[in-house]
């Protein structure tokens, strides 16, 4: 027999070497390289396509039409995804153990009116049996395949049709034309060829549930993100009943939209007004709380910010941040010191965003300095004040996008006053209930608040 030949891969960017080295000229990352054995010269494609001459053609002659989109049931998804899942794209979601992968994709093929062909390498059939009674819904189109062999399940797919394909996960699938073990980079990547292959010739979705490294990123190959057509990764504390669904990556829409689920026994539902879920609602007042609005994509936000400043006790001061940048946050509180004139070399400072959010808006800036200044000066800010706005280095009040449709958010929660910039130039509406106050400097903000 001849000897299968090995190399070694890249298990951050796929670059290949016949030899290990300990840097990779591709990424330059040190130590991510593995042996693997090469794909032999006798790997068939999964379905052989007379292939034809193309010719180039002028960017000016090149028609241009709408991509189909099949709108799901699930809105959070169909917000996430760019306004639903559009015709042969394949689709990789992400997450840690436990958060919910597995339930949030059979949800949705059990909601989809369609023929859905369900394929698990992990679960039995009676396990996918018992979180679809746990779910509660049923769907005669929706059926199960338990396979890990990829010619078994192209075979299936090539007899059986269906309208939507979901996999779970590619990291359990193996080609049989390859000497290596499931999950090895080498088999990875030829599995999500094989189905970007039959996604793209016969126009089916296809959803690929992925594993995750110790430090959250997508296992295997960088190459299995450059793959794929979208990126999305689902977030949250499994202890907790919120989950998160992001996009990293998307070809056909934004990058920047949020999707917010609670998980209940009854499987993930999706939540209508997040604002309320992280807005606490308290008899009294207290110091070192603010209430924010953001933006995600097109969604407008209102969250609770909480700070605790405290004299340092263990010499060098503390700078902690749960949710927010902490490097922003040093910043900010350099912007104090220097243009306002606090004094918070000696203080240690914690920051919270409530309800285990993760957020990058500027307009966090604001209402996180004006709850450390409540905490430092121990007197509470108004229940009904909300802070949307962004703080330069030299103390500047600067300007956030889509000021009105935040202004309209906090007025629909019922929120009395809200503090902006006056660069933003809002327009007066005499039918507004909400009073909008703006100031140009962060001093000038802090005067009005505490006197």
């Amino acid at each position: 027999m001849a000897k299968q030949k090995t190399a070694f891969y890249c298990r951050s960017c796929g670059f290949e070497s016949p030899k290990w080295i300990g840097k990779c000229p591709g990424c330059n990352q040190w130590n991510t390289l593995s042996e693997e054995m090469k794909p032999s010269n006798n790997v068939q494609a999964w379905k052989k396509s007379s292939r034809k001459i193309v010719s180039p053609t002028p960017i000016n002659e090149i028609q241009t039409l709408e991509q189909e989109r099949w709108i799901l049931s699930d809105s959070e998804l169909n917000l996430v995804l760019g306004g639903g899942v559009v015709a042969g794209s394949i689709i990789l979601l992400g997450g840690e153990p436990g958060i919910g992968k597995s339930t949030l994709l059979l949800q949705m093929a059990l909601q989809t009116q369609a023929n859905v062909l369900y394929v698990s390498g992990e679960e039995s059939e009676t396990q996918i049996k018992m979180r679809a009674e746990r779910i509660g819904i049923t769907n005669e189109g929706c059926q199960v395949l338990t396979e890990t062999l990829l010619e078994n399940i192209l075979e299936h797919l090539d007899q059986s049709k269906p309208d939507l394909l979901v996999v779970d996960s590619i990291q359990t699938l193996y080609s049989d034309q390859l000497e290596a073990t499931p999950g090895s980079i080498s088999q990875i990547r030829e599995c999500t060829g094989k189905l970007l292959q039959f996604a793209k010739e016969t126009q089916t979705p296809v959803f690929l549930i992925g594993h995750i490294t110790k430090d959250g990123a997508i296992a295997g190959p960088k190459l299995l993100e450059h793959m794929v057509d979208t990126v999305l990764q689902f977030e949250g504390d499994r202890h907790h009943i919120y989950r998160i669904l992001r996009t990293l990556k998307n070809r056909f829409g934004s990058t920047h939209e949020l999707g917010i689920y609670e998980m209940q026994g009854s499987g993930l539902i999706p939540v209508k007004n997040p604002s309320e879920i992280w807005l606490a609602q308290r008899d009294e007042a207290l110091s070192g709380i603010s209430v924010g609005c953001v933006l995600e994509g097109i969604r407008p936000l209102l969250l609770e910010v909480q700070s605790l400043v405290s004299t340092a006790v263990y010499g060098t001061p503390q700078r902690s941040a749960t949710g927010f940048d902490l490097r922003r946050l040093n910043m900010l509180l350099a912007v104090l010191e220097k243009r306002c004139g606090f004094r918070l070399g000696q203080q240690d400072v914690f920051v919270n965003l409530a309800g285990g959010m993760r957020l990058e808006d500027p307009a966090l800036d604001l209402p996180l300095i004006s709850a450390i200044m409540s905490s430092y000066q121990g007197i509470s800010l108004p229940q009904g004040y909300v802070f949307s706005a962004e703080v330069g280095l030299s103390g500047e009040v600067r300007a956030v996008q889509r000021a009105e449709q935040r202004i309209t958010e906090a007025e629909k929660l019922g929120f009395t006053d809200i503090i902006i910039s006056k660069y933003n130039k809002v327009s007066a509406d005499p039918n507004r209930k909400i009073r909008v106050h703006e100031f140009g400097k962060v001093d000038e903000v802090f005067s009005w608040l505490f006197g």
